[in-house]
């Protein structure tokens, strides 16, 4: 298992992948988009093997 925190997840250029696979611009501008442009707060929990799962949540 392997432990990332959010805060790095989230980060501009961020990868898992190998190099030439994604650009690691994903999550950051999404991130950017809830929080700075909506107020609100984004979060992932992901387990290896079993799934992965956003919880945005935007003001009303």
């Amino acid at each position: 298992t392997v432990q990332i925190k959010n805060e790095t997840r989230f980060m501009y250029l961020f990868t898992t992948k190998e190099v030439g696979k994604g650009t690691g611009l994903g999550l950051a501008i999404a991130r950017q988009i809830v929080e700075e442009k909506h107020g609100g707060a984004i979060e992932v929990n992901s387990t290896i093997g079993q799934g992965t799962e956003f919880i945005i949540q935007i003001p009303l």
